[in-house]
């Protein structure tokens, strides 16, 4: 089994990082593989509705190749998908959106590709607007027919400038939390 975590935030050492490498390291120890991609930080498009996914039906973007193409490949060979979003005015980032918009297009057209996987959502914030980001990443996966993980508390931590979410004792602990009932989620259903 294995987890692709894709990091939507441009500094890609920063505290989405964090709260996804606290996840991934409960993961690796339960025998299940992960995988850090950085996704933030790239000059990426959004969809633009030309629905030539749903005539080619061969599970890739139209859109010239880029860092959301490869994010689609890694996304598709995954068992189990973890996306990671600081909070920018109150929703994910440009680069998150856009790769939700154009797999979920991808992945519908091409008979929802994402499909009983699990999907997990992290988000970093400062003060407030978490709740709605990570509203949008949990939508993701719902509308993907994704099963998705609770954990004790909203999957987010609290931290502005790089390492302060190390001082979230309870924004770790969900992380940790979360990691814990993803892989056992993954286990029973690839038992």
């Amino acid at each position: 089994m294995n987890v692709i975590a894709i990091n939507g935030s441009p500094r890609p050492d920063g505290n989405t990082a964090a709260l996804l490498r606290t996840v991934r390291e409960v993961l690796e120890r339960e025998g299940i593989a992960t995988e850090t991609f950085h996704l933030g930080g790239n000059a990426v498009r959004g969809c633009t509705a030309c629905y030539r996914c749903f005539e080619t039906k061969d599970g890739r973007c139209a859109l010239p190749d880029d860092a959301v193409s490869a994010a689609l490949e890694k996304m598709k060979a995954a068992d189990g998908i973890l996306l990671g979003s600081p909070t920018y005015f109150a929703d994910v980032t440009a680069e998150m959106k856009a790769l939700i918009d154009r797999t979920g297009l991808v992945a519908r057209a091409c008979g929802d590709l994402f499909r009983r996987k699990v999907g997990a959502g992290v988000v970093a914030v400062r003060r407030g607007g978490a709740v709605h980001a990570f509203d949008t990443l949990n939508h993701f996966f719902l509308i993907g027919q994704m099963i998705v993980p609770g954990s004790i508390y909203w999957n987010f931590g609290l931290g502005r400038d790089k390492g302060e979410v190390a001082d979230d004792e309870e924004g770790l602990r969900t992380m940790t939390v979360l990691g814990e009932n993803m892989a056992w989620l993954m286990k029973r259903l690839h038992a």
